[in-house]
């Protein structure tokens, strides 16, 4: 697992090759999302781990990089090694004027 910040997570989400997972709580989601992400939260990801591609690359997402943190070490507790966590998450992509949806 590794953490990135806001400008090299926008040059990973421009690239096109990494699944964006925000793990947000869902009023959080209506305040807008990286597009083309994936919604799961926090508390539900364990039941959905074993479902993703484990040789997929992920960025995880949250407000602040905390949360997003925690799910990036479930994520590789259950043999996902491609796993980033977004330090700054949301509150940062927002302040870069960055796109949602």
């Amino acid at each position: 697992m590794k953490n990135e910040t806001v400008d090299t997570i926008y040059a990973r989400y421009k690239a096109g090759k990494d699944v964006f997972i925000d793990v947000r709580q869902p009023e959080e989601w209506e305040e807008g999302v990286i597009p083309g992400s994936k919604t799961i939260m926090l508390a539900e990801l364990p039941d959905h781990v074993d479902a993703l591609d484990k040789e997929a690359s992920y960025v995880m997402v949250c407000r602040s990089g905390g949360r997003s943190g925690r799910a990036a070490q479930i994520m590789a507790s259950a043999g996902i090694d491609q796993v980033t966590n977004f330090d700054g998450g949301m509150l940062s992509w927002y302040d870069e004027g960055h796109p949602t949806e």
